[in-house]
C-alpha cells in the first residue's frame, strides 16, 4: 500500500472519530448527523445548479473575476 493510501486512510480514520466524538459515542447519532449534513450539501448543490443553469454567477465567482480581471 502506497504511504498516499495510508495517509488518506488515517485523515479518514480521524474523520470519523471525531465525528463519533462530537456525538458522544452514539453511532446511530454520528450517522444521523453525517446523512442530514450529506443532505444538506446535496440541496446546496441543486441551488447552486440552478442559479448556474438559469445564467447566475455565485458571488465568490463574480468576486474571483474580478480579482482576476484587476490583476491583468
Amino acid at each position: 500500500m502506497s504511504a498516499t493510501a495510508l495517509l488518506d486512510n488515517s485523515h479518514y480514520r480521524q474523520a470519523c472519530d471525531q465525528a463519533i466524538a462530537m456525538c458522544d459515542g452514539n453511532l446511530r447519532s454520528t450517522i444521523k448527523a453525517l446523512i442530514m449534513a450529506n443532505e444538506y450539501l446535496e440541496a446546496e448543490l441543486e441551488e447552486l445548479q440552478a442559479a448556474v443553469s438559469a445564467g447566475c454567477i455565485p458571488e465568490t465567482s463574480r468576486s474571483k473575476m474580478r480579482s482576476k480581471s484587476s490583476a491583468a
